[in-house]
């Protein structure tokens, strides 16, 4: 049975309702409403909203504790957001509206460490659209209307990342380009430089090396003396992506020192954009260990991916599956298939549950490498 199934017949029983009874209040038929409850079909939206119109009990009470990601994010495509609230009641918006949807950027940012790109992207599409309709139409002070257009940028930073994660790299492309344009009239150097620099991965990864590590120079060019340490360091990650994408060598180890020097500058007491919380030592590691591998050095990348995988909880799985593909090529490349074949072993059992076209597709260039 479905945890959510289990929870609607939990309702249902509590409330002293039939299983006829309840098909009478949901005009949905006995033999529909048992399959639902024992999780023999599929729960949608409209099914939970009709059990909860009946019992006259919340949804969310049916939906059970808020801690499962995939139930957040259905809550939030199938809830109005605080923007399609707002406008709904009038026309003007103030610093809470923002504040509001700050929050919510962040906490769809984070739902992207434990949500696959397939199952996150209509959540981000939906949050996104919202925001850009709410710059258009409402009116607002010049200084709410920055902060604002930054959201907005951020968000299709976002949308731009999950649906690269999915596989849709035109729309990722565009996303990312209309982010740009919102922040660069935000006055926000930084999030430009993100922006672009995400752009120079995707096509660092499914495009030309050498338009990527163009683009990835121009992002961190344009934001020379605007930003914190930490940015820095992601957009010099970048850099190097694209330098060892495109065998420049020279090129890849002077960014990975760059990188280095950059994050050793960091201070607690700097604030740093929010958007940058995950870049840490070993997601350094892991970045050195990847260039080391496309410029043909698996040995010297191995205990890099070793060391920083060991460092990640279970909740990650998709960036531990990814991590772990780089691993198994690393041994690949380095003659040890046994070892190879085991750890690609490892990241196909956590791909099923990821909804990441991105991880299908790295366990599928790896296969390759160990047939």
């Amino acid at each position: 049975m479905s945890d959510l199934g289990a929870n609607l017949r939990a309702a249902r029983e509590e409330a002293g309702v039939s299983l006829s009874a309840m098909a009478r209040r949901t005009h949905y038929s006995k033999p529909l409403l048992g399959l639902l409850e024992t999780g023999k079909r599929a729960i949608n939206p409209d099914h939970v909203t009709a059990y909860a119109r009946a019992l006259n009990v919340s949804v969310e009470t049916l939906y059970g504790p808020a801690d499962d990601p995939l139930r957040i994010a259905h809550e939030w495509l199938v809830a109005p957001t605080p923007v399609e609230i707002r406008l709904g009641s009038g026309r003007r918006v103030g610093s809470a509206l923002a504040d509001r949807l700050a929050e919510r950027v962040i906490e769809l940012r984070h739902l992207d460490d434990v949500i696959g790109g397939r199952d996150l992207l209509p959540v981000v599409r939906k949050e996104l659209a919202s925001a850009e309709h709410l710059v258009n139409e409402a009116a607002y002070t010049e200084r709410t209307g920055r902060r604002l257009l930054t959201l907005v940028g951020e968000l299709a930073q976002l949308a731009g990342w999950v649906s690269g994660d999915a596989g849709h790299y035109t729309e990722a492309k565009r996303l990312y380009l209309s982010g740009v344009s919102a922040a660069h009239e935000a006055g926000d150097p930084a999030l430009v430089g993100q922006l672009l620099s995400c752009l120079s991965y995707q096509i660092a990864n499914v495009g030309d090396p050498a338009d990527a590590l163009l683009l990835a120079r121009s992002a961190i060019t344009g934001v020379e003396g605007r930003t914190t340490p930490l940015v820095r360091a992601l957009l010099l990650e970048r850099v190097a992506w694209a330098s060892a994408r495109a065998r420049d060598r020279d090129g890849t180890r002077r960014a990975l020192d760059a990188v280095d020097e950059a994050y050793e500058r960091r201070s607690a007491g700097a604030a740093e954009p929010e958007w940058v919380y995950w870049l840490d030592r070993n997601e350094i590691d892991v970045m050195a260990g990847r260039c080391l591998i496309e410029l043909g050095d698996p040995v010297t990348a191995e205990p890099l991916l070793s060391g920083a995988l060991a460092a990640y909880t279970p909740e990650h799985a998709r960036e531990v599956a990814l991590y772990r593909t780089w691993l198994a090529e690393s041994c690949a490349r380095a003659g040890v298939f046994d070892a190879a074949r085991t750890t690609l072993d490892h990241a196909r059992g956590a791909a099923t549950e990821a909804s990441s076209t991105r991880l299908d597709t790295r366990i599928a260039e790896v296969e390759r490498l160990v047939r």
